[in-house]
């Protein structure tokens, strides 16, 4: 499999160079590698998407912003808007992926696998995204094993500004934004609020009723120029939010589940820029308290806390080659409280730390070739130290075109969870925290991008493979006990995009496809002494042993109109093929496989006067019945209307 698609991507280099014009393309600015580069001169497989694409999307929250536009970012949500949302990057579960929002890493610690839930992230306040395909460990640690998403807040423009917008969609939903910035040659500033409410849909679709979703947020940025060579730089964010939910248990006489959840997290930095060095020491936040409620009126209580010291160093040796690095200093803390009240002795309680050192050399070994490499070293308390390592290179064949690739090595430390909150851990079976190790993982990518001048059309390609061992699983099977396994995960496959923007046309056509194959070695490839045989992978097809909620083929497309000068009309559509899934206790824990569905959304946008604009928008026309999970609801067709106007 893999050398037939090296060779599909080899022949479609040659053929697509010798019909190239000579001139450039735009530049793009992005920070994959910790520092402002040029897309055009970076190996890794990024996207990118621009606050053009954020403002535009028929989408409140930022999670279906990105199913909407990026490829092999394999997206679900287990119920309605404000239900648990996961972005799977190249096919590996999302715990192996980071989120970074400002540089803060937003992963829970007391959530079962760390990782970071996008279910009360709205677009509100947000400019950027850009998601780093491969691994990414060797500057972003533990996790990154599948990718890194960054997420980047809005700051002021010079002058100042206000901006209000108001809508009301199906479901008695209501959204409401406001906003103010500017700046001026030594302070800059943003806020932003924002007020989500909605009836919302059930969460299981066993029933009708419906279960409410309230998201209230804030996004602030404020920077302050000292002098020519420091400055200080704020972000925070605010997220108060409450769900109502189904029990997944259908024979259960009382749906009245709830949680509410409060995140908050904050970067400060301190910037100096003197010649060639640049220097930046910050201090993150993260805090994420989870209050669930369940049927029997049982209160719990979830926390988890990150504290972050940081710095990060860079020195330009010349035009063609600098080095980053730095040390990243992170402290993980989880508390797990249970009462009628939710407060009081803490039922169960654990702490970790990390201690990071990495670099980065990113160079210009000839005039056409860019390459970096970089190494990283983590030393957990528990696990001890673990290294990682990364290369990519980029060859531009001409002003329109490159051939791109990485390799790189990654690690992923132990969560929280799986020492003490895992219902039956590896010390209540007599073991010790050192036996469970970290679980590590490699990735390789080749791709070619080109744009034809006389099309106005970006073409990329690129084939993928991510392996990733020693994985750690809790299951029935395994009486739940938290243990590492011997069996390899792997994810294999091939990305597809195309931009096409007549620049004298009156539309734009955009289309993305991802073709994975993966295998999951911790539910098909299980030691013979396994008894329960229920999710064993009987059936050797791919679809029967390939990772949860993972589709063979997805495709995303999109076309905007200008009807006149006032009226921009836009269709999307996206398609997802068949994905396995584990069943439940409705069906004693049997695999599933969820049926292929597509969505099509209409989007309506029309200037009035200089400072109004209107949005009319049906999401899903045809109001298709599918799962994104087993047994879990997806949102019908729904219509919005909204206004905004900027002032």
């Amino acid at each position: 499999m893999k050398k037939k698609y090296l060779i599909f991507i080899t022949l479609l280099t040659l053929v697509f160079t010798n019909i190239l014009a000579e001139e450039g393309i735009k530049t793009i600015v992005i920070s994959a590698g910790k520092t402002l580069q040029s897309l055009d001169t970076v190996g890794s497989t990024i996207e990118v998407i621009d606050s053009d694409a954020i403002k535009n999307s028929s989408y409140s929250l930022l999670a279906d912003v990105i199913n909407d536009n990026s490829t092999s970012t394999n997206f679900f949500r287990a119920g309605g808007v404000g239900s648990n949302t996961g972005v799977q990057l190249r096919g590996l579960e999302k715990r192996y992926s980071t989120v970074y929002i400002d540089g803060v890493k937003m992963m829970d610690p007391s959530s079962p696998d760390g990782s970071f839930y996008l279910d009360n992230l709205t677009k509100n306040g947000i400019e950027k995204v850009e998601i780093l395909k491969g691994t990414q460990s060797s500057l972003y640690g533990s996790n990154a094993i599948g990718g890194t998403i960054n997420i980047y807040t809005k700051k002021g423009n010079k002058g100042n500004h206000q901006s209000f917008e108001i809508e009301t969609a199906s479901k008695n939903t209501n959204n409401v934004n406001y906003s103010l910035n500017g700046a001026n040659e030594k302070f800059d500033y943003f806020l932003g609020l924002n007020k989500y409410l909605t009836d919302g849909i059930s969460t299981m679709n066993d029933n009708a009723e419906k279960d409410e979703y309230k998201n209230e947020n804030i996004v602030g940025n404020f920077g302050y120029k000292i002098n020519e060579n420091f400055s200080l730089e704020n972000s925070f964010r605010i997220s108060d939010t409450y769900l109502e939910y189904d029990t997944v248990n259908r024979t259960a006489s009382n749906d009245d589940n709830s949680t509410k959840n409060l995140e908050v997290s904050n970067s400060l930095k301190l910037k100096h820029e003197k010649n060639n060095f640049k220097n930046i020491l910050s201090y993150n936040k993260l805090q994420i308290d989870r209050g669930i409620t369940t049927d029997t009126k049982t209160k719990y209580n979830y926390f988890g806390y990150r504290d972050a010291l940081n710095y990060l160093g860079e020195y330009n040796i010349n035009l063609d080659n600098k080095i980053v690095y730095g040390i990243d200093s992170e402290f993980d803390a989880a508390r797990y409280y249970k009462g009628s009240l939710g407060f009081g002795t803490p039922n169960i309680e654990h702490d970790e730390s990390i201690i990071s050192q990495y670099f980065d050399y990113q160079f210009r070994p000839i005039k056409k070739l860019y390459a970096s490499f970089g190494l990283r070293s983590d030393d957990h308390t528990t696990v001890g130290r673990k290294t990682s390592g990364r290369s990519s290179v980029a060859y531009q064949l001409n002003g329109n075109s490159k051939i791109r690739s990485s390799f790189g090595s990654g690690v992923r430390m132990p969560a929280l969870y799986d020492y003490k909150f895992a219902d039956s851990n590896i010390v209540s079976k007599g073991g010790t925290l050192e036996q469970l190790q970290a679980e590590r993982g490699q990735s390789f990518d080749l791709g070619y991008d080109t744009f034809f001048n006389n099309l106005d059309l970006n073409l990329g390609i690129t084939y993928f493979k991510t392996e990733q061992k020693n994985p750690l699983i809790s299951d029935a099977r395994g009486e739940w006990v938290v243990r590492n396994l011997t069996g390899r995960n792997t994810s294999e496959g091939v990305e597809f995009i195309s931009k096409w923007k007549p620049l004298h046309k009156k539309f734009n056509f955009n289309f993305g496809y991802t073709f994975t194959e993966s295998y999951d070695a911790n539910t098909c490839d299980q030691d013979s002494k396994d008894s329960w045989s229920d999710r064993e992978c009987r059936n050797t097809g791919k679809l029967a042993t390939a990772k949860v909620r993972v589709p063979r083929h997805a495709a995303q497309t999109r076309l905007d109109y200008q009807v006149n000068n006032n009226l921009i009309s836009s269709i999307a559509g996206k398609y997802s093929g068949r994905t396995r899934d584990f069943g439940n206790v409705n069906d004693g824990w049997r695999d599933q496989i969820l049926n292929s569905y597509v969505v099509v959304d209409l989007v309506n946008s029309y200037q009035l006067f200089d400072s109004y604009k209107m949005n009319l928008n049906i999401n899903n026309i045809f109001n298709e019945e599918y799962q994104q999970a087993w047994q879990y609801s997806t949102e019908g067709r729904s219509l919005s209307f909204g206004i905004k106007r900027v002032y």
